[in-house]
C-alpha cells in the first residue's frame, strides 16, 4: 500500500503558438507544496518554445517534477489507475483537440487526456487558434460533451493589465480555477 497521494497535475504543451501558457503554468505550480506536476512537451512545443520564448525547451521541461516522452504510451499517466487531479493542455493545437475529440490516442498527450475523460477527471484544453471554422467548433463541442473544458486564452481587461505577463497570468488563473487552485496571481473582481 502506498502512502498519501500528492495532488498530481498533468501539464501538456502541444505544438501550437503561445507556449507561454504552459510554461507559465509550470512556473506557477513548481513552488506549490503538495502538488506534483507531470509534463509532456511535444516536439512541436519544443520548437515554439525555442522560437517564441528564446528558451531552452529542456529547461522548461525540467520545471516539472516528472517529464514524460510524448511517444511513451506505457507511461504512468497513460493509465487510469495512476491517480491525477486533472490535466491541462496549454497551448492546445487543433491537431491535439482533434485527437482528444476523436479518442485518437496515438501519442501520450491524447492518451493522458483520454484517461482523464474516461476517469471523469478535469481536462482543460487551452485551444489556441483564430479564426475558427465549423470543424474546429464541432471538435470543441464534441470534447465538451465528453467532459473537457475548452478554455481559449481570451484576454480580459477589467483588471487593467499593464503587461503581457499580467494578461498571461489572468489566463493561468482561469486555468487553475478549473483545478480548484488559487495561486493569488491576480486581483479578483469585486464589483465597481
Amino acid at each position: 500500500m502506498n502512502g498519501p497521494v500528492k495532488e498530481r497535475i498533468i501539464v501538456a504543451l502541444s505544438g501550437s503558438s503561445a507556449p507561454h501558457y504552459g510554461v507559465r503554468l509550470l512556473e506557477v505550480l513548481k513552488p506549490m507544496e503538495g502538488v506534483e506536476t507531470h509534463a509532456i512537451v511535444s516536439r512541436g512545443a519544443r520548437a515554439t518554445i525555442a522560437h517564441e520564448l528564446d528558451r531552452d525547451p529542456e529547461s522548461v521541461a525540467e520545471l516539472a517534477d516528472v517529464i514524460h516522452d510524448e511517444h511513451n504510451l506505457a507511461a504512468s499517466i497513460a493509465s487510469g489507475t495512476f491517480i491525477t487531479n486533472g490535466m491541462v493542455v496549454a497551448p492546445c493545437s487543433i491537431k491535439t483537440l482533434s485527437a482528444v475529440a476523436n479518442s485518437f490516442n496515438d501519442n501520450l498527450i491524447a492518451r493522458a487526456a483520454d484517461v482523464c475523460l474516461k476517469e471523469r477527471r478535469r481536462l482543460v484544453l487551452v485551444v489556441r487558434e483564430s479564426p475558427l471554422h465549423g470543424g474546429h467548433l464541432q471538435l470543441m463541442l464534441r470534447a465538451t460533451e465528453m467532459g473537457a473544458v475548452i478554455l481559449p486564452p481570451v484576454p480580459a481587461f477589467y483588471h487593467r493589465p499593464a503587461s503581457l505577463a499580467e494578461l498571461i497570468d489572468h489566463t493561468i488563473t482561469k486555468i487553475l480555477d478549473q483545478l480548484g487552485i488559487d495561486a493569488g496571481l491576480i486581483e479578483r473582481w469585486e464589483g465597481i
